[in-house]
């Protein structure tokens, strides 16, 4: 039998191979189709093309629907779904003041959920603290006139830190040292 056989996955290598076959005017509608078939689509071209007011929008309202949810509604907790908003903006654009502000939100997100809601789940608490250390590392990465708002809200989250537990007022201090930001 000498059957040809099939590959049982196609790559982004032959995706690019049967792109290479299609016109400008098939690519705009390949491109319509994909922005119309779901909102993380619309999402990502959006920021890619830095259309409408506020870019970051739809990123800050999934690492809050995730990372503080509506409790009263039976909502869950995400850490992984927060911090891919993250990596999805950096995909898409990956500015760095984007990613700066994206991270610090994140840890602001978390003391808001804590304000109304109580929390003893140790992963939540450590990727709190490794996402601390992710918006540190964006914000010193910027231009040093655009780190002053960024480094203050992070001293204010590190200052709500200190009742939390797990050790995460002691982490954060030792970042907030390590990276030679003084309280």
């Amino acid at each position: 039998m000498t059957s040809k056989q099939k590959k049982s996955n196609a790559t982004w290598s032959d995706v690019k191979a049967k792109l290479a076959d299609v016109d400008r005017v098939g690519l705009i509608g390949l491109i319509q189709d994909l922005y119309a078939a779901n909102k993380d689509n619309q999402t990502f071209l959006h920021a890619r093309f830095g259309l409408g007011e506020d870019i970051l929008k739809p990123y800050k309202d999934t690492i809050s629907r995730w990372i503080c949810p509506d409790v009263m509604r039976n909502q869950a907790i995400s850490v992984a779904k927060a911090k891919k908003a993250i990596s999805d903006y950096k995909k898409a654009v990956g500015h760095p003041d984007g990613l700066a502000e994206l991270t610090v939100f994140y840890c602001e997100e978390v003391f808001v959920f804590l304000g109304y809601c109580g929390m003893d789940d140790e992963g939540y608490f450590d990727a709190l603290v490794r996402m601390f250390e992710q918006a540190l590392k964006y914000v010193m990465a910027l231009p040093v006139a655009a780190r002053p708002p960024f480094i203050d809200r992070l001293e204010q989250v590190a200052l709500q830190d200190q009742n939390v537990g797990w050790g995460v007022g002691d982490d954060m201090e030792l970042l907030l040292a390590e990276y030679g930001i003084d309280d």
